[in-house]
């Protein structure tokens, strides 16, 4: 298994995960239940962890990607820019899970102010996870850029040249 295979194994958590640890923490603020919000607090530090394993995996990946057809460096390059705000996001998140869950274990007054700024934050993760997600994909999924027509016809033209080229050579 390559950085490559490892990369697309672990880097879904650190975009799904927020988003499940955000409604699991609208329900614990809800029903105003510390146990449902410490479970959105762990998950919030998991995600951060997936988000670790998942940078130290991208420069493989990169590097396994960047010479194939279709993709480009500015592509990549957007990728990891969104990737690394994501990456800090979700380390700011985790830290302030971990006071969370200790300030709940305490029944301290202002856990309820921790459980809105984990909110506030878990939604700009949200935000920009989904960025990370749609440039991730756009590397090497042609057909969910906003040129995917122009794309497309360019691979096959440039294919048809390759071809050609070969077919010349004999």
């Amino acid at each position: 298994m390559n950085d490559a295979h490892l990369h697309l194994v672990v880097n879904h958590f650190p975009i799904i995960g927020p988003i499940l640890g955000l409604g699991i923490l609208v329900a614990g603020m809800t029903l105003k239940n510390n146990s449902v919000k410490n479970t959105a607090y762990a998950l919030f530090i998991v995600s951060a962890i997936f988000a670790a394993f998942s940078m130290g995996t991208g420069d493989g990946a990169e590097d396994a990607v960047k010479n194939l057809p279709g993709v480009t460096k500015q592509l990549i390059h957007t990728h990891e820019e969104f990737a690394e705000k994501l990456a800090i996001i979700l380390y700011v998140l985790a830290v302030i899970s971990i006071g969370g869950i200790y300030l709940n274990i305490k029944n301290h007054a202002k856990s309820k102010w921790v459980s809105f700024a984990v909110f506030v934050i878990a939604i700009l993760g949200i935000f920009i996870a989904q960025k990370v997600g749609t440039s991730g994909g756009e590397v090497r999924h042609t057909e969910i850029r906003s040129d995917a027509v122009q794309t497309v016809v360019s691979e096959k033209n440039t294919a048809v040249g390759e071809q050609k080229k070969d077919e010349d050579k004999d």
